[in-house]
């Protein structure tokens, strides 16, 4: 969209993407928001859309696309914390350490001798990236409704974002005066592509994933972009994007591998825990039947029957 779109229209750019996508969204699932969710669609697609879009766009316009990636590498910091003050997580070293490699790892892949500070852009991206990081915790707060699918909770974002939007971008900042041919290409690849397929296969994940590994997800975001940049504009670079590219893809699937292969391990281990205590409390009550029958004289059948059932708990929770 750098090649494509007119420059300077960040608002209009944001609406374009937002609300055309949004009501093509709703139309395809047929579904529209039910009770709270109304103004939880506005909030979230506020946060995660209206204004990350516009701070996004200015960002990129005012400062080397290394500087405004890296920037918005921070996403994953800003997550880790507010999931301390809204979802009441315990703060781990291991979410701000990952964090932090992350920037590190973006910084090192798409910085460059030209990169310079720009304070509007600075505060852009991070203002863009603690708009996303907030919308996303949001998201994990108030649990996604399983009834609904992907498609429509990204129209009903969207749409509440284009909105939201419609005002500043069409009457405050006002369109651009020409649009050529290939700025319109560029708009809907915007629409169609970065935003109804992109958050529909987002809020797809987004429900199965904790909120840290769906925001280190977004590292990916500025290295696939740094491979584009390449190789639509090559440059001695490119080399160096795709091997970038590579490693984060390894990186990624260990860290995955060893997050989640361990939480299973913890609660495999839980389990045969639970099982062990059951299996001695049936003992127990086995020895104390025993013990009762032989010191209080009962019938047969009886002292048979409850001896049976006592045997075949134990075996079943041994199982």
């Amino acid at each position: 969209t750098t090649h494509l779109l007119p420059a300077g229209h960040p608002l209009f750019a944001a609406f374009m993407r937002t609300l055309p996508a949004g009501i093509i969204a709703v139309g395809l699932s047929r579904q529209l928001p039910r009770g709270s969710w109304w103004w939880k669609s506005f909030v979230l697609g506020g946060l995660n859309m209206a204004a990350f879009f516009p701070l996004l766009f200015l960002s990129a316009q005012r400062l080397p696309g290394g500087v405004a990636a890296t920037l918005g590498a921070v996403q994953p910091i800003i997550v880790a914390l507010l999931a301390v003050a809204v979802l009441h997580e315990q703060l781990s070293g291991w979410r701000l350490g990952w964090g932090v490699v992350g920037v590190v790892g973006v910084a090192l892949v798409v910085l460059g001798p030209s990169a310079a500070l720009d304070p509007v852009g600075v505060a852009a991206g991070l203002g863009g990236a603690g708009a996303m990081a907030t919308g996303v915790v949001l998201t994990k707060k108030w649990k996604l409704p399983q009834s609904v699918s992907p498609v429509a909770l990204a129209g009903w974002q969207l749409t509440a974002a284009g909105l939201l939007l419609a005002i500043p971008a069409l009457l405050v900042e006002g369109p651009p005066a020409v649009i050529s041919g290939r700025g319109w290409l560029g708009y809907a690849w915007l629409g169609l592509v970065g935003a109804l397929v992109s958050y529909s296969l987002w809020f797809t994940g987004i429900r199965r994933l904790p909120v840290t590994s769906t925001a280190l997800l977004g590292l990916l975001s500025p290295l696939v972009a740094a491979l584009l940049g390449a190789l639509i504009a090559p440059d001695d670079k490119a080399l160096q994007y795709v091997l970038a590219l590579y490693h984060c893809q390894v990186f990624l699937k260990r860290f995955l591998r060893l997050r989640y292969g361990r939480q299973r391990r913890r609660q495999q281990q839980q389990q045969r825990l639970h099982l062990r205590a059951a299996a001695v409390q049936s003992r127990i009550s086995i020895t104390i039947l025993m013990l009762i029958s032989a010191a209080i004289p009962m019938p047969t059948t009886v002292t048979t029957t409850m001896t049976t059932n006592a045997t075949a708990t134990m075996t079943m929770t041994t199982r």
